[in-house]
């Protein structure tokens, strides 16, 4: 899944358009883009979005951002919302394993309320949120089997650490937030689910989101959140392997079928050893979730 974007949850308007986006996964959004006083109206707004989709294959994947554990409200967002049995929620201000844990086992009891298949609910964790978390990074594998990817986000982690801006004049992140960056890639890898490269803000900016997206790719990150519709093409066009790079791929992989036996199989000249090998196999697989 490549593109990841979010759409405000009591927003009747932007969430009739936001399926013809091209974005691969909406995020409803139920927390940082909801006044308190619109958090009713957001939640049933909510439900019936995702009611509205009920059966439906032919949709982007629907996930639903709650409040975070400590607000409190989280409850009352998941009684709202899982009655639409939404594809996964998306966790804020995760702390760890065992914050999902505890995500996992309100699902598990709204699952079992609604009918719905027990485990059916994704989640996807913000890993960076608060300085705890940061410390917390590497507990997340094992912590349940519906994790599907790990995120990190800048925002609230520099308001946490009292910082005057996470950006320097180029747009690039600063040390904190690369570092915040590189433990939600590790985190994602230990954990073996999906690592998502954060927003960005300046939604008017196409080569900076391009450079930035492109920067995450090299990296290991396979998906990039959008905060507007007019940043899906760009982060999909990024997301997706190049013909090139899936034929590149495909030769590796057959290369060493052709030597099972081989730990380094050459190729014009060129030596690829058994990384090289699983590198070849996942971008075959993200070539296969795009359509390619």
């Amino acid at each position: 899944m490549r593109s990841w974007l979010f759409v405000p949850g009591d927003s009747e308007k932007k969430l009739e358009k936001a399926p013809t986006s091209g974005a691969d996964v909406l995020i409803i959004d139920l927390e940082d883009s909801i006044s308190p006083a619109r958090k009713a109206d957001a939640r049933a707004i909510t439900l019936a979005f995702l009611k509205t989709f009920a059966g439906a294959s032919a949709r982007p994947r629907l996930f639903v951002r709650v409040n975070a554990i400590a607000t409190g409200l989280i409850d009352a967002d998941l009684d709202a919302v899982l009655e639409g049995g939404p594809d996964g929620i998306v966790l804020p201000k995760a702390e760890g394993g065992t914050s999902v844990a505890h995500l996992d086992a309100k699902l598990t009891a709204r699952e079992a309320l609604h009918g719905l298949p027990d485990g059916d609910t994704a989640i996807v964790a913000l890993t960076t949120e608060t300085a705890m978390a940061l410390f917390l990074a590497g507990t997340y594998a094992g912590a349940s089997r519906r994790l599907a990817g790990l995120t990190w986000g800048a925002e609230d982690l520099s308001a946490e650490l009292g910082a005057e801006t996470n950006r320097d004049a180029d747009g690039r992140f600063l040390d904190p937030y690369r570092l915040a960056r590189c433990l939600c890639l590790a985190a994602a890898a230990a954990a073996q689910v999906q690592a998502i490269d954060t927003v960005h803000v300046d939604f008017r900016n196409e080569a900076g989101l391009r450079r930035e997206a492109e920067e995450a790719r090299r990296d290991g990150f396979t998906g990039k959140l959008a905060i507007h519709p007019a940043q899906v093409a760009t982060i999909n066009a990024v997301f997706t392997p190049t013909r090139e790079a899936l034929a590149k791929a495909k030769a590796i992989i057959a290369a060493f079928a052709a030597e099972p036996n081989a730990g380094v199989v050459a190729i014009d000249g060129v030596m690829y050893d058994r990384p090289h090998l699983a590198r070849a196999q996942q971008l075959v697989r993200r070539a296969g979730a795009a359509g390619l």
